[in-house]
């Protein structure tokens, strides 16, 4: 697949795959060039990329990103992934926490008063 091509099924733009290549977050098993010197990517790279945007969403760097595909011992990659899976699970609590107040706003059981609801 062309470049063009990546970037419509990824929804990421030109730009971003050029970036993500200079930065060697794209493994050369993706990519090739033909014989023109364009860029050939395989059509791995589609599912590669959802799960890079996937990681991007839940926080991590591209510095990170890097890491995990790097050959960084096991132990480190380990700890950053954990060290994401507790950031989410402290972030689960807050939404919690603020969704079960938002519910006692709606039926005027919290400290601040408010009437969101007609009587």
């Amino acid at each position: 697949m062309k470049s063009n091509e990546v970037s419509k099924l990824t929804e990421l733009p030109i730009s971003t795959l050029r970036f993500y290549e200079r930065k060697q977050l794209i493994p050369e098993q993706f990519l090739s060039r033909d014989e023109n010197n364009y860029r050939i990517y395989n059509e791995g790279v589609v599912e590669y990329l959802r799960d890079v945007k996937m990681l991007l969403t839940l926080g991590f760097t591209i510095q990170e990103l890097i890491l995990l595909i790097s050959e960084s011992s096991h132990v480190e990659k380990e700890a950053l992934v954990m060290e994401k899976i507790r950031f989410i699970q402290e972030l689960e609590a807050k939404l919690e926490a603020s969704k079960t107040f938002l519910k006692d706003l709606l039926e005027g059981k919290a400290n601040f008063q408010t009437q969101c609801r007609s009587k």
